[in-house]
């Protein structure tokens, strides 16, 4: 994602996918992680360390992940463009199916610049809709 973190797009679809399971199931285990991301458990394995090692991450003794504030800071950021595309994409009139493929292709590459004005048109034209609706 240029303009923001540098932490490469593997490491921001894990903390993405964290706080996508935090929301679904109230915590967050690596064997979810490797489910939901369909990657192997030593994959996962490997990602968790690194993460841990960078401050993204704790993990407590049972194997419980928290995403600190730092991780947060990126998933969030992640996870609302995901949302954002793919919610755009399929205003466009693309397939949900596809337009979340989509989403999840451009959103780490996508910069801030561009991402700042398709949000800019998007309200612009839910605020012409409204207003026309009136």
């Amino acid at each position: 994602m240029k303009g923001s973190s540098d932490i490469g797009k593997s490491a921001e679809d894990y903390l993405e996918s964290m706080i996508i399971l935090k929301e679904k199931n109230g915590y967050i285990r690596s064997v979810d992680i490797a489910g939901f991301l369909g990657v192997t458990k030593p994959s996962v394995s490997n990602a968790m360390k690194r993460l841990r090692e960078e401050g993204y991450i704790e993990m407590d003794k049972s194997g419980f992940i928290t995403v600190t504030d730092k991780g947060l800071d990126i998933a969030d950021k992640i996870y609302t463009r995901h949302k954002t595309l793919t919610a755009f994409f399929v205003a466009l009139g693309v397939n949900p199916d596809v337009a979340e493929e989509d989403a999840c292709k451009i959103e780490h590459d996508l910069s801030d610049e561009t991402f700042n004005a398709i949000c800019d048109h998007v309200n612009s034209f839910d605020k012409e809709n409204k207003s026309k609706k009136k």
